[in-house]
């Protein structure tokens, strides 16, 4: 028995799996990429919407440390703040002399995570050197252990 011989270089068609000629997955990845278009694009021109900085979280025992990168940007454009157990990072990078090609980002940008612990906030630090900013944000002191006394039932006043 002889099989036809395959032409189209050996490629499947668009949609075409090992399943025949519909394939799920394709289907999904196609999706998954216009979702991804539709989110880039959003509801704000791109040279207006906020851009998020790279940044990395970690979690040491005695404090949760935030490093994100803001190259060119001074500190005095740059507020860190902090708000129950969430940080927020935010500021603006001013535009220069524009070249013929823009290689770097700016205008205004902004980061934000919630960290999973009890924090000490009245104790965070941020330092902003060689365009990394670090946040340093000591956790919160566990409650100890201590004794209750129990009164004998009356009234304070």
């Amino acid at each position: 028995m002889t099989l036809p011989a395959r032409r189209g270089g050996g490629l499947p068609a668009r949609g075409r799996g090992p399943w025949g000629l519909w394939d799920p997955f394709s289907e999904l990845e196609n999706l998954w990429g216009e979702m991804g278009r539709l989110f880039e694009r959003g509801a704000v021109p791109a040279g207006e919407r906020p851009w998020m900085p790279l940044a990395e979280e970690v979690e040491t025992e005695s404090e949760y440390l935030v490093r994100a990168e803001l190259p060119g940007v001074p500190r005095e454009n740059v507020d860190v703040e902090v708000d129950d157990n969430e940080l927020r990072i935010h500021g603006k990078l001013e535009e220069e002399q524009r070249g013929r090609v823009l290689s770097r980002r700016t205008g205004e940008f902004a980061y934000r995570t919630t960290l999973p612990g009890g924090i000490d906030s009245d104790h965070v630090e941020a330092d902003l050197s060689e365009g990394i900013l670090t946040v340093h944000i000591p956790k919160a002191a566990p409650a100890k252990r201590h004794r209750i006394e129990i009164g004998g039932g009356g009234k304070k006043e």
